[in-house]
C-alpha cells in the first residue's frame, strides 16, 4: 500500500531572491502598433503581470496553503500532491475534485469549507463531503511524467488507487475543463464506486452517470458560473479538433473552424 505523506509547502529564500532578480532583469518589448490586442498581449497587460509577480506575497501564500491539509503519495510512479479535507459530519460522502488545464487546486480553495463542513456555513449536515483534490501529473507540486501516454483514463486509475489508499470505498467525482475528462473516465473505471459525478465543461455544470449529488446547491451557492472575463472556453470553441483536422481532406473546409 501505498504510503501517504504529509507535504508542507516551504518555498527557499534564495529561490524567492533569484526569482525577483530575474523579474528585474525582465526586458519588454515595444509597444505594440495598435490599441487592442490584435497583435497578442498588450504591453501594458505585461507590465500589469510583471508587478503583480513582483509585489505577490508568497509567504502569505504559504501560510494560507500549509493551513490546508496537505499530502504526497506515489501513485503509478509518480509522486501526487493532493489536499485531503475530512469533514466533521460521520455521514460525509467523500468527494474527489480535480482542476483544469491550465490550472491548480487552487481553483477549489474557496469551496473547501463550504463542502466539508456545510453547517458552519449556513448548510445542512447531510450536504457535508470528505473533500479529495490531487494536483494532475506535472501541475503544482506532482511529479512531472517523464514519457507520453498520461492520458485522462490514466490519470483516472491512479485517482481511484488514491481514494482506496485513504479508505473510500464509494465517492463522488467532479472535474472542471480538463479534469471532466478525467472524472468521466473515473467513473467508467469504477462505476459501482464513483455512481455520483459532476462534471463542469465549458463552463456548464452536468450531472453523469448517476443522481444528482448532493452538494449541487453548495457549488452554485459558491459559484460555479464562468468569470465575465474568460477566454480559453469561447477561444478553443472556435478551433476544430485536431484529429478531426488530420483525418479532412485537404480541399475540404471545416465548419466551425476560425475560417469558415
Amino acid at each position: 500500500m501505498p504510503e501517504i505523506e504529509p507535504f508542507a509547502l516551504h518555498v527557499p529564500d534564495h529561490d524567492l531572491a533569484d526569482l525577483l532578480a530575474r523579474l528585474d532583469r525582465v526586458r519588454l518589448p515595444e509597444p505594440e502598433t495598435v490599441p487592442d490586442s490584435m497583435q497578442g498581449i498588450e504591453l501594458r497587460q505585461l507590465v500589469t503581470l510583471l508587478d503583480a509577480w513582483r509585489q505577490h506575497d508568497w509567504r502569505a501564500r504559504e501560510a494560507r496553503w500549509n493551513a490546508i491539509p496537505h499530502y504526497r503519495v506515489r501513485l503509478d510512479g509518480l509522486g501526487i500532491a493532493f489536499w485531503h479535507v475530512r469533514s466533521p459530519e460521520p455521514t460525509a460522502l467523500p468527494l474527489l475534485m480535480t482542476h483544469g488545464r491550465p490550472g491548480s487546486v487552487l481553483e477549489f480553495e474557496n469551496v473547501l469549507g463550504p463542502l466539508s463542513d456545510p453547517v458552519a456555513h449556513g448548510g445542512s449536515a447531510r450536504d457535508a463531503f470528505h473533500v479529495v483534490v490531487p494536483a494532475l501529473p506535472g501541475f503544482g507540486f506532482s511529479d512531472r511524467p517523464r514519457e507520453r501516454g498520461r492520458h485522462p483514463g490514466r490519470t483516472a486509475r491512479a485517482w481511484a488507487e488514491l481514494v482506496t489508499v485513504l479508505g473510500y470505498r464509494r465517492f463522488g467525482a467532479h472535474g472542471g475543463d480538463w479534469g471532466a475528462f478525467v472524472s468521466t473516465e473515473l467513473a467508467r473505471l469504477a462505476p459501482v464506486r464513483s455512481n455520483n459525478e459532476v462534471t463542469r465543461l465549458r463552463g456548464q455544470t452536468a450531472v453523469t452517470s448517476g443522481p444528482q449529488l448532493r452538494s449541487m446547491g453548495v457549488i452554485e451557492r459558491v459559484g460555479s458560473a464562468t468569470p465575465p472575463n474568460s477566454s480559453c472556453a469561447p477561444c478553443m470553441g472556435t478551433v476544430p479538433p485536431r484529429d478531426l483536422v488530420r483525418k479532412t481532406p485537404p480541399q475540404t473546409r471545416v465548419a466551425g473552424g476560425p475560417h469558415s
